[in-house]
């Protein structure tokens, strides 16, 4: 009885081990994998806004239409299968001065792709960022914040840089009020900060899909938007995209308590 009771306390020990090193290496900040952009410059009062899952209106437009009235710039990382439903919403953003990023055609977990769907994933979502805005983007975010060695490495062999973040995640996929996404980003934002957002769903395209509207509401998102733009505007803070940010120079890991994104 003795030894079933310590084999059992060994399995969970080991399985708690095992689960802990996991999540310090899937952790944003960690650079374990290899190389990822985190965040900017900490000497800067500068902070990247980003935003995560679209295109999906009306809510992607909403938030395009408070960042043009705020006269400040984000990041969208976009999925490939909204980009080319919604390619007009798309044209918009780099019309406004925002930067694009690739998000997987269909917001795939990378460490479960072998090499091949890897790179058609995001080939494809490149093309359909292409057809839609003439550009090609050289920067690009793994769903959930999942990679490993190999996934990074075939990021890299097509000429991306990965970037995660260093705002712990607001969990604004949980249909929080807008006043609570904001304070959730807030308390966390210091110089050279990345943080992000949804504006959408995983990419779900819900004009197709058989799902609840409220699966695609982002309005929380919309306002709180707003709420953070204003907040970091009078502490001083200047916003600029991931581009503009790698421009400036970057900083390796940061906030170890950062969240996997949705």
């Amino acid at each position: 009885m003795r030894a079933a009771t310590t084999a059992t306390f060994c399995l969970a020990l080991s399985a708690f081990v095992g689960f802990s090193a996991y999540e310090a290496a899937e952790s944003p900040g960690s650079q374990i994998f290899g190389k990822t952009l985190v965040s900017g410059p900490r000497d800067e009062r500068v902070v990247a806004l980003t935003y995560d899952d679209g295109p999906n209106p009306p809510y992607t437009n909403d938030i395009i239409a408070v960042l043009r009235a705020e006269r400040v710039r984000a990041t969208f990382f976009v999925v490939g299968q909204a980009v080319q439903t919604y390619p007009a919403i798309v044209r918009r953003e780099v019309r406004d001065g925002n930067a694009i990023g690739n998000h997987t055609w269909a917001h795939e977990h990378l460490v479960l792709d072998d090499p091949h769907s890897l790179r058609e994933t995001l080939q494809r979502t490149d093309r359909a960022i292409y057809g839609a805005t003439g550009t090609h983007t050289r920067i690009m975010r793994p769903p959930y914040g999942g990679r490993d060695w190999l996934v990074l490495d075939e990021v890299r062999k097509l000429g991306y840089t990965p970037v995660m973040w260093s705002v712990p995640l607001a969990n604004d996929w949980e249909y929080p009020p807008a006043n609570v996404i904001a304070q959730r980003v807030l308390r966390y934002v210091s110089d050279g900060s990345i943080i992000v957002l949804h504006d959408g769903n995983r990419g779900i395209v819900c004009a197709h899909a058989r799902v609840s509207p409220h699966v695609c509401d982002r309005s929380a998102d919309v306002e709180a938007t707003r709420l953070i733009v204003r907040a970091l505007k009078r502490e001083g803070y200047r916003f600029v995209t991931i581009p503009e940010l790698l421009e400036r120079g970057s900083a390796e890991a940061t906030h170890t308590d950062a969240r996997v994104s949705e």
